[in-house]
C-alpha cells in the first residue's frame, strides 16, 4: 500500500542541530521546485549516498 505518490522533486534544506531534549532546532525549508529533475533521478529516502554536503 502506498500512502504517498511522488510526482515533483523540491529542493529543502536543513539543519542537523538537535537539543538536549531530542528536538530538531531548526526545521526543513521549502527552497524550490525542481522541474529539471525528474523523479526517478532522486533515490528513496535511506538509499543512495550519504547526505549531500554544499
Amino acid at each position: 500500500m502506498r500512502l504517498v505518490r511522488p510526482d515533483l522533486v523540491a529542493e529543502i534544506s536543513a539543519d542537523r542541530a538537535v537539543d538536549q531534549g531530542g528536538v530538531w532546532r531548526h526545521p526543513l525549508r521549502f527552497r524550490r521546485l525542481r522541474l529539471d529533475v525528474a523523479v526517478g533521478d532522486v533515490p528513496r529516502f535511506g538509499q543512495g549516498p550519504a547526505a549531500a554536503v554544499g
